[in-house]
């Protein structure tokens, strides 16, 4: 490089730390990219994010590639930063050279074209990723040597090598990503997508309608009656039963018993038992994900719940399980509290003891400890440890209870005071 002047060698040496950040930055860009995003714009013929995938196919050959370009500038940039410091100042131009040049290529080689990439990946990677598969093609044969020693390097370290990394997100990081997504996803969509995450985690004995509180008709009661009660009920099926609801014998439709009465002269316990549905049982403990896609498999809408024993213990409704998801169907334009749930004046709030837990927790925002009992009365005859003879007052998760009613052996009216202790 005697020839050369030092006015060309400056600016040569100039285009090397341009050179060198260019693989810095496109570097950098490259592994900040979204991946999921870069997927979805790429099926969408994305030219710049297909080019980007297919070098991110193969992680290990595009670093191989950054990394012997990056090396072979900054290695020439430093041979020709050593003889202009010689040329400049002799001997001792050599350590001014070193010096100057790493502070050069830390500040505009590094530091600036690697923030400025994740700042700005998609920008970054996209135009880069022209001149990169150009630089594969041209160079593969030695980013493929590089490879393979290191590969084998690594096997001999016991670490088996792998190719595209697992780009699969678990449902914790998968609602990690819609609470993060911001003003992306509307609040609304954003609770809905974390519902249906959570379907998995709650059972069908967390949202059934229990046993002591399931509507049905004793088919051995008087004729006059089961019509009656046919007419005044608010549900669109009803369960059939003798004698008790364990001696369940169908599920009706209304609709059908009121096309019986129109259409039959003769419309009597014979004809309302034929026109009954066989019953679906569903097992206790069932997650909701999974009984969700048994409704619709079995295209049923309704079902009863039993335990190991047989015993129906509750019934659960499609409609139950969609509320989980888009929250309680109401009528009402404006969203309130369940009807078991009654605010007070002094911030207080009466609450029925059959009320769920989880529904309090959801109305209320509070905390109040779900993996035990599924009711309010539950929850404190856990706490007591017995059955409340008269109105006492307890104090259950830092919430002050004050028992209200009560009716033979369960609490039927609770008074409940927000929490005290705010980390409740």
């Amino acid at each position: 490089m005697d020839d050369i002047s030092t006015g060309a060698l400056f600016a040569l040496l100039a285009c090397l730390i341009v050179i060198s950040g260019y693989f810095s930055g496109s570097e950098t860009g490259m592994m900040a990219l979204n991946r999921y995003r870069l997927k979805h714009l790429a099926n969408h013929g994305h030219k710049g994010a297909k080019r980007v995938e297919r070098l991110l196919a193969r992680p290990d050959r595009l670093i191989g590639l950054i990394l012997i370009g990056n090396n072979l500038v900054n290695i020439l940039a430093s041979a020709i930063a050593t003889i202009l410091g010689m040329r400049l100042y002799g001997d001792i131009g050599v350590a001014i050279a070193t010096g100057a040049l790493t502070m050069v290529i830390l500040v505009f080689a590094e530091v600036t074209p690697k923030t400025l990439a994740a700042l700005y990946p998609e920008r970054v990677s996209y135009t880069s990723s022209i001149l990169l598969t150009i630089l594969m093609k041209l160079l593969s044969p030695l980013v493929m040597l590089v490879n393979f020693i290191t590969n084998g390097f690594i096997r001999l370290l016991g670490i088996r090598a792998k190719h595209g990394g697992d780009d699969h997100l678990s449902s914790e990081e998968l609602r990690t990503v819609v609470n993060e997504a911001g003003s992306l996803i509307p609040r609304r969509h954003q609770d809905m997508l974390i519902s249906i995450l959570d379907l998995e985690n709650v059972t069908v004995n967390d949202i059934m309608v229990p046993r002591n509180e399931i509507t049905g008709i004793d088919i051995n009661d008087d004729w006059k009656s089961i019509v009656r009660q046919l007419t005044h009920s608010p549900h669109g099926r009803v369960v059939l039963y003798r004698d008790q609801i364990d001696e369940v014998v169908g599920m009706l439709r209304l609709r059908e018993s009121y096309r019986l009465m129109l259409e039959k002269n003769e419309f009597n316990k014979e004809t309302l038992l034929r026109a009954a549905d066989e019953v679906y049982f569903i097992p206790e403990g069932t997650p909701l994900n999974i009984q969700l896609l048994k409704f619709q498999r079995n295209k049923e809408r309704i079902g009863l719940i039993v335990n190991e024993y047989g015993d129906i213990i509750g019934l659960i409704t499609l409609e139950d399980i969609l509320e989980e998801i888009v929250g309680e169907f109401t009528t009402s334009i404006t969203p309130s509290l369940s009807d078991e749930i009654i605010p007070q004046g002094d911030g207080s709030f009466l609450i029925e003891g059959s009320a769920n837990i989880r529904d309090i927790n959801k109305g209320l925002m509070w905390t109040l400890p779900t993996d035990g009992p599924r009711t309010l009365n539950g929850l404190i005859l856990e706490h007591l440890e017995d059955i409340p003879e008269s109105h006492i007052s307890v104090q259950v998760s830092g919430h002050p209870m004050e028992i209200v009613d009560l009716e033979e052996n369960r609490i039927k009216l609770v008074k409940v005071y927000p929490c005290k202790d705010k980390d409740k």
